[in-house]
């Protein structure tokens, strides 16, 4: 059992069925009334976020959340295969559940898996990644406005907005939690 008072961000706990993820929380003592946290959880099998207020030193079940290294193999139709590094063993995850994070995942990549108790919950690639642009328009002259952008899309299919000299085949950093362009690789 965890009390509020030990919250975190980023820890996970079991509420009312669920499993959430601390985004946000501010301990609350007004003037007036019972202290509170105010917190924002994100809900690892929805992955909605909701604002929910705790009483001060209520006390809930912590998630205990498995996260197994894994490399992307490939996709089968609408199932996306997974294979554990050290056993080999093979998961498949609907491709409906990683619709962003599929955005920045390519074959052969390595990402971190995360389940409880046997149910797969998420999958995350690291916060930046390396990817390649395969659509670039040309930087159009007398273009060359202050912080000048233009879309391209990379190898993924994502498209995402970059500066003006990035031109196909180069490679770029990509921030996988904004889908921003982070700098070349």
């Amino acid at each position: 059992m965890i009390n509020t008072s030990d919250f975190k961000t980023g820890l996970t706990i079991e509420y009312k069925g669920e499993i959430y993820q601390i985004v946000e929380f501010l301990h609350v003592k007004p003037g007036k009334g019972q202290a509170f946290v105010d917190t924002k959880l994100k809900n690892l099998r929805t992955g909605s976020i909701i604002k929910y207020n705790f009483s001060a030193g209520e006390k809930m079940a912590k998630a205990a959340i498995d996260k197994r290294k894994m490399q992307y193999l490939y996709k089968d139709s609408n199932m996306l295969i997974f294979m554990d590094q050290e056993s080999y063993e093979q998961v498949e995850i609907h491709e409906k559940k990683l619709e962003w994070e599929m955005n920045f995942i390519i074959e052969g990549m390595e990402v971190d898996v995360r389940s409880y108790q046997e149910e797969i919950l998420d999958v995350s690639p690291k916060e930046k990644v390396v990817l390649k642009v395969i659509d670039a328009p040309m930087a159009v002259s007398g273009n060359t406005v202050q912080n000048a952008y233009k879309e391209v899309t990379v190898e993924t299919g994502y498209k995402l907005l970059v500066p003006m000299f990035i031109s196909s085949d180069d490679s770029i950093i990509v921030n996988t939690l904004t889908g921003k362009y982070d700098s070349r690789a």
